[in-house]
């Protein structure tokens, strides 16, 4: 059997404006619900009609697409990645930041977003260019423009972090060596966000603690009322703070100065859960960059018992699990292979999280979590038709969602496998 693959992307988005859809499977899932029988249809850019098949009529004119044993969802929307970055066991951290120029690393990422597109996600918060300065925000244009492939982009520019913090570290004081995020404290935390924003990003992202302990142990940076200041100023643009934050008081203080996600939490326990739950905020657990910068390092897994941060990790998820945390979905990837976001999803599957629970969080959470529901998440009549069509049901195996057969964005196809 051949099996014809077309992978299609346009020059001007607008050359494909005026097409129609008609589109079926065997279960769409809205992002909410898995429903039997039922009909998509598309105009322009917009989902218009959505409902049981004896209901949606037909458009004259439409392009019908259905496929036997296949599930339709909203795209998929990655709540933590970086474009900017290539897996550490290709190029380490400090090379990419140090010594790629940012021409390069914008070409690399060019990549990045059409792979990230192709595999189902239609939008992605991508949280700091780690040395790029604001070549996230060009790319955004580009990909908005219809100029390459890629998702919708939520992005975070620089990031913050506070003085003598963050790295590369290790190197002579005498040479002037590029940070991969920007320093700031106390009242100048109001000036560099005003900065930021200004510049272009969606988000902004503080590293509420960082590896900067006497032994190199992780411990909070900036003061509560630090983060507070930086929530506040950030808000009153419209615009949500998130923060990296592993340790239990990086994440205590930046819950209470009213951040929106809480990246990675690596010690989170019933209390911090608790208090996330409390004050409205959402989880990116990010495990599957823990999985392979422990397999980098040499851990065979299944084969070797689990590393310490491998087993935090799990216990973290657990704890989350129990306390009722609104869990959304993020990898971290960069740290891993871009196109290979499916991996966070596995993971939390495996790590105990319903496969139904999990898709929600990579739709409907998520696109809530990220303030775009009333334009991406769900498939729902006046929503942007970004649409993906998997064989199988991921509702139960997560892992059919690596078995993408059509991919649309805006109305238009991007990846058609039918």
């Amino acid at each position: 059997m051949i099996v014809l693959s077309i992978i299609l992307w346009p020059l001007c988005g607008c050359l494909y404006a005026q097409q129609k859809y008609y589109i079926t499977a065997d279960r769409v899932f809205d992002g909410e619900t898995i429903h039997q029988g039922w009909a998509v249809v598309v105009e322009n850019d917009k989902i218009t009609a959505v409902g049981p098949k004896d209901k949606i009529k037909n458009p004259p004119g439409a392009i019908k697409i259905n496929k036997p044993n296949s599930t339709l969802i909203p795209g998929l929307i990655e709540g933590h990645s970086h474009l900017f970055l290539c897996p550490y066991n290709i190029t380490d951290w400090d090379t990419q930041v140090l010594k790629e120029s940012d021409a390069y690393r914008t070409a690399r990422a060019t990549v990045h977003a059409k792979n990230t597109l192709l595999a189902g996600f239609t939008t992605a918060r991508d949280l700091g260019t780690e040395g790029a300065g604001y070549s996230d925000v060009g790319l955004k244009r580009a990909i908005s423009e219809g100029i390459i492939p890629g998702p919708r982009l939520l992005v975070a520019g620089r990031a913050i972090v506070a003085t003598g913090s963050y790295g590369p570290k290790g190197y002579d004081n005498d040479m002037n060596i590029m940070l991969g995020a920007e320093p700031a404290d106390g009242p100048d935390l109001i000036r560099v966000v005003r900065d930021q924003i200004g510049k272009g990003a969606d988000v902004v992202k503080v590293y509420a603690d960082y590896r900067w302990g006497l032994q190199n142990e992780s411990r909070p940076t900036f003061s509560l009322e630090e983060l507070t200041t930086v929530v506040e100023t950030a808000k009153s643009s419209g615009r949500p703070t998130v923060a990296h934050a592993g340790t239990k008081e990086g994440m205590r203080r930046a819950i209470l100065a009213g951040v929106e996600t809480i990246e990675h939490g690596d010690d989170l326990d019933l209390e911090i859960g608790k208090l996330m739950k409390d004050h409205n905020v959402v989880y990116i657990p990010t495990l599957a960059a823990v999985e392979k910068i422990a397999e980098y390092r040499g851990w065979v897994k299944g084969k070797t018992p689990d590393p310490e941060r491998v087993t935090l990790k799990k216990k973290s998820f657990q704890a989350a699990l129990q306390s009722g945390v609104i869990l959304g979905m993020g990898g971290d990837v960069g740290v891993f292979a871009h196109g290979e976001n499916v991996l966070e999803m596995e993971l939390m599957v495996e790590y105990g999280m319903n496969p139904l629970d999990v898709l929600k969080a990579a739709t409907s959470v998520n696109s809530k979590a990220f303030h775009i529901d009333k334009l991406v998440g769900f498939i729902r009549g006046g929503l942007k038709a970004d649409l993906v069509i998997v064989t199988g049901d991921p509702s139960v195996t997560i892992s059919d969602l690596r078995k993408v057969q059509w991919v649309m964005k805006d109305g238009i196809v991007y990846r058609n496998e039918m």
